[in-house]
């Protein structure tokens, strides 16, 4: 823990943003360098400039592919741009224009090059799609809720959702190859010529989407409760919806921090140490939970505005496992347009309390990997109607069972817990207290522990056939698991599980550690004996390995 925890950043933190801007301009990439390289994960590519990896180079590259990409599979529809408040989003976004209009690629961005949440583009694919024969896609420029020196850059294709591995990995490779090859194939003009070349076009995304809302959220309950709501945006791109939102639809919403600053000086610090906007962590968001007895409902959302965090009275900030139960009971209760047939979508490492739940509903819950790319069939189909991951993304369909988006959307899961607490009178955490009268109160805590490239190669790669043990912490095993039990696809770790409580190990792909996702239904101390036998069983499959 970190001794700036939960406290406001001070000035020796903060990054030094000309700096920062001009790297991204002056340091190149090293093609032979692996860490260097363009690398999509989950979602997307991210990096700093300060380390050379998130540069110039990588997003032309990244942006000509993706015109490649676009031109092979035939889509000729526009593509949807936005960014989120990074520094490095501004330039990220200029790169990105002058290689679209140079491959005449029809852009739309926000008016005044302004901010775009990660769902709007999504929603704006979606409707594009619904109601056009040529097919539009979409690019987002963000880091999601990491530190403020990070740049992001992920693709959306027509279905409007993040781009599948079979898409990540082609744009990825010839990405790198064109930056191997000194960008040599990049098709690129200047500012001022793509500006004027009729290929980038100004576009309003708030109104449509803002005026959209009403059907997926139940505004106007929402309106006759008189719902006292607390927003903090953590200056991040969806700053400029909320009063837009509150004058269409008369609701009572206070934006307690209106700034927009590239340093995010005004940010809580995470327990690391680290500026992070990440709106499930009590620390980052303890400006916000100060204030809860002040509104009925509280929310923020991280910068690109596909997470969310929900702050109660009497329960404080709801931890999001905690929050995608309430919602998912709530939805598949009072959503009487829905499919009997929708599925819930949970991935792999989120809280079995959404499986008890389902099973109260009679809903089959669909078990995916990490990474919302797995929800996106489901959720344009209408298979699922629901999606959710543990680190508080998730999204839902329209209230007439349609699809309203395919990415996470941190908007409708704030103005869905205002909704549940106007229309039931008791707020999410009260919602929660129930479920767990009803289906006990489960412990959940994901761990990380060294590991090495191969030990990690080694966990990703592993059968259930690896694991010799027959139980965990006390109990008889009931799954071993190394593929998603939905969809077969291969979950890049192991998950173990018993009547009581499970876990799951993945590597991570960024650092030499791999997480652990543990949960018990039975308390703490069942907790420590689940974590310390997954550590002991992985260190076995290492050994063996």
């Amino acid at each position: 823990m970190h001794p700036q925890a939960g406290k406001v950043a001070t000035d020796d933190m903060l990054t030094n943003i000309p700096r920062l801007v001009s790297d991204y301009y002056a340091i190149q990439p090293d093609p032979a360098n692996p860490s260097q390289r363009v690398q999509f994960g989950t979602s997307g590519h991210r990096g700093t400039s300060f380390k050379a990896t998130f540069n110039e180079a990588h997003i032309v590259a990244i942006t000509q592919a993706i015109c490649e990409y676009r031109h092979e599979h035939n889509i000729t529809g526009p593509m949807f741009v936005g960014m989120d408040t990074h520094a490095l989003s501004e330039p990220a976004l200029i790169s990105a224009i002058q290689v679209l209009a140079a491959n005449r690629v029809q852009v739309r961005i926000e008016e005044g090059r302004g901010y775009t949440p990660t769902p709007v583009i999504s929603h704006a694919i979606v409707g594009y799609n619904r109601d056009h024969q040529d097919k539009a896609d979409g690019v987002v420029i963000t880091p999601s809720h990491n530190p403020p020196e990070d740049g992001g850059f992920k693709y959306n294709p027509p279905h409007g959702g993040p781009a599948g591995t079979e898409v990540t990995n082609w744009v990825q490779d010839r990405a790198n190859q064109l930056i191997a090859q000194r960008l040599e194939g990049v098709n690129q003009v200047s500012l001022n010529e793509a500006l004027a070349s009729g290929f980038i076009t100004e576009y309003d995304y708030i109104t449509p989407y803002v005026n959209d809302l009403e059907n997926v959220i139940d505004m106007e309950a929402i309106r006759k409760a008189g719902i006292k709501i607390g927003v903090d945006p953590l200056g991040g791109s969806g700053l400029y919806y909320w009063e837009p939102i509150a004058k269409r639809y008369g609701l009572d919403i206070e934006l307690v921090s209106r700034k927009v600053d590239p340093t995010f000086s005004f940010m809580h610090v995470d327990k690391d140490g680290k500026i992070r906007m990440d709106c499930s962590s009590a620390y980052a968001m303890a400006g916000l939970i100060e204030l809860k007895d002040r509104f009925d409902i509280a929310f923020g959302n991280d910068p690109d505005f596909d997470r969310h965090g929900i702050v109660t009275r009497k329960h404080g900030l709801l931890n999001p496992n905690h929050y995608l139960a309430v919602a998912i009971n709530y939805l598949y209760s009072h959503r009487t347009n829905w499919s009997a047939n929708a599925k819930i979508g949970k991935t792999l490492v989120s809280s079995a309390m959404i499986d008890h739940v389902a099973k109260g509903l009679d809903r089959e819950v669909a078990e995916v990997p990490v990474g919302f790319k797995w929800f996106v069939d489901g959720l344009a189909s209408g298979e699922l109607a629901f999606g959710g991951e543990e680190s508080a993304g998730a999204a839902f369909l329209r209230r007439d069972g349609s699809t309203w988006c395919t990415d996470k959307d941190g908007f409708i899961l704030a103005l869905l817990a205002a909704e549940i607490t106007a229309v039931t009178g008791k707020d999410p955490g009260e919602h929660y207290q129930e479920l767990t009268e009803k289906y006990g109160s489960p412990v959940y805590e994901r761990l990380q522990a060294p590991a090495s490239d191969e030990q990690k190669k080694v966990l990703s790669a592993m059968n259930p056939s690896m694991v010799k043990a027959d139980t965990l912490a006390g109990d008889p095993i009931t799954a071993k698991l190394t593929h998603a039990p939905a969809n077969g696809a291969a979950i890049g770790g192991l998950k173990v599980v018993t009547e009581k409580g499970w876990f799951a190990a993945r590597p991570s792909g960024t650092e030499a550690v791999y997480k652990i996702y543990t949960e018990s239904f039975v308390g703490p101390d069942h907790l420590k004996q689940i974590q310390e036998e997954a550590k002991a069983m992985v260190s076995e499959v290492f050994a063996a390995g």
